[in-house]
């Protein structure tokens, strides 16, 4: 499989979260990195505080269990309207001013991903899409945005194909864009957030686990060094190494240009 992946082309799919979207300064800069970066890649972004706050002031209350968002139909209208319109688009045109073209996108657009609505269990979340796999994806139409050299940026929203937007996890996005494209390009999926990557110390920023495979993963979450909200995003981040990404990096927002040029920076994921 290796030498085959010499001939593809490298694409990066970087996936951004809300505590940079929600700080001015370190979107501009987080910004001006991704456009400077070379080579074919996609963004995708989260949703940020500023959905709570659009929501409070047209008298939406944000309901949240465990972090996660509920989203009923006046939610599911109010994240529409920030995250594939407000946020997706200023980000659009930021892109534009430092010279990168890019096209903002949901996953109706181009039915480029379609998603299932959560079936209702102990909780509801409401109109919360889960993303089936690969084949949910696209992947020819995305790749023909990608040869015209078209920069996506995907807000994280999908479609059932039945005329309902479904208000989707960006971690999961990123990596089933990732997986579904992995065929085609040799594909580094890079998880950015406010931390300089997996710590072995929560409270020290500067303990950053360089490298884990799946058994130095499985030895931390024993040793409860890696909990909670980490774990979901670490097992995302295994599935798609499994089926066929050839690395996922976590780390801080600011060290984008590092990560991708292969510099030591951020927590490297490996089989």
């Amino acid at each position: 499989m290796k030498h085959i992946q010499h001939d593809m082309q490298e694409l990066h799919i970087i996936k951004t979260g809300g505590n940079i979207l929600d700080d001015a300064h370190r979107l501009d800069r987080f910004l001006a990195d991704f456009a400077a970066l070379q080579g074919l890649k996609i963004l995708v972004h989260g949703g940020g505080k500023i959905a709570s706050a659009i929501g409070q002031r047209l008298g939406i209350t944000p309901h949240m269990v465990d972090g996660r968002r509920i989203t009923d139909a006046a939610t599911l209208d109010l994240v529409t309207m920030v995250y594939g319109g407000l946020i997706n688009k200023q980000v659009v045109a930021q892109l534009q001013a430092q010279g990168c073209n890019a096209i903002g996108l949901t996953g109706a657009d181009g039915n480029l991903i379609l998603a299932q609505k959560r079936p209702a269990g102990k909780i509801d979340y409401g109109f919360a899409g889960d993303v089936a796999g690969p084949e949910s994806i696209n992947a020819t139409a995305l790749s023909a945005l990608l040869a015209q050299g078209f920069v996506p940026v995907f807000a994280p929203l999908t479609h059932n194909g039945k005329g309902s937007l479904l208000n989707t996890n960006a971690d999961t996005i990123a990596s089933v864009l990732a997986t579904a494209l992995a065929p085609m390009y040799r594909v580094k999926l890079i998880y950015c957030f406010e931390k300089k990557g997996v710590l072995q110390d929560a409270a020290d920023d500067t303990s950053v686990i360089n490298e884990i495979n799946e058994a130095r993963y499985k030895e931390l979450k024993d040793a409860g060094i890696i909990t909670q909200g980490m774990i979901p995003k670490l097992d995302n981040a295994f599935a798609a190494l499994a089926q066929g990404v050839s690395a996922v990096q976590i780390g801080d927002a600011d060290d984008i240009i590092h990560m991708v040029n292969g510099a030591r920076a951020g927590t490297l994921l490996i089989l």
